[in-house]
């Protein structure tokens, strides 16, 4: 069985003061707002709307937990970087995705959705910055790669490794298409390891 499939909606939440006790491994889904995180999110759950694809950029504003099978949690974060989303709006949802990166306990590992043709933006960077200290993994998911030729692909994904090598084993980079399902396996493979790796789920 896939380890996204048949994942199921627990809760939305819009400030810190909000997020659920921790019970079981967290892994977070973060990206810019046109980066395709959702459609990522959807195809490997093999959903077409698990994670809600707005026509709207920057639409999503809450931090959603969906529950995987395994008794894991894959944590939907809020979409950042858009540029017609009010200041105030921007500030509250940079002060949710710190708190919830740098201070919830069982989270073990953080994806990162860039789109391969606009790579390492500053808010990409930030968002690095905020949760590398914690020396958790960063998976770099680099969508719609189907819109690039094969060279431009390799391309940008060894121009991405060179940039986050500093960081070493921490950081891990992959190609991906929610359009052509590729690279689907790699992020199984990747975050399964992490779930090897943490501690049981509590018991309930």
């Amino acid at each position: 069985m896939s380890l996204f499939r048949n994942a199921q909606f627990e809760i939305s939440v819009a400030k810190p003061s909000g997020l659920p006790p921790p019970h079981g491994p967290e892994i977070a889904f973060a990206g810019r707002s046109n980066a395709g995180k959702s459609s990522a999110i959807n195809t490997l759950a093999n959903h077409v709307r698990l994670a809600f694809v707005s026509k709207t950029p920057g639409r999503t504003q809450l931090i959603n937990f969906f529950r995987l099978q395994s008794g894991a949690v894959l944590v939907d974060l809020p979409g950042y970087g858009y540029a017609e989303v009010p200041e105030a709006v921007r500030r509250q949802w940079q002060h949710l995705l710190e708190d919830y990166l740098t201070r919830r306990p069982n989270l073990i590992g953080l994806v990162l959705i860039m789109d391969s043709r606009h790579p390492l933006k500053d808010r990409d960077r930030t968002m690095i910055g905020w949760f590398a200290p914690s020396g958790r993994p960063i998976h770099v998911l680099l969508t719609k790669s189907d819109k690039l030729t094969r060279s431009e692909a390799a391309a940008t994904l060894a121009a991405v490794k060179k940039e986050l090598a500093p960081l070493g084993e921490q950081v891990t980079v992959q190609l991906f298409s929610s359009l052509k399902k590729t690279g689907v396996e790699e992020v199984e493979r990747v975050v399964g390891s992490w779930l090897a790796e943490a501690p049981s789920a509590p018991s309930a």
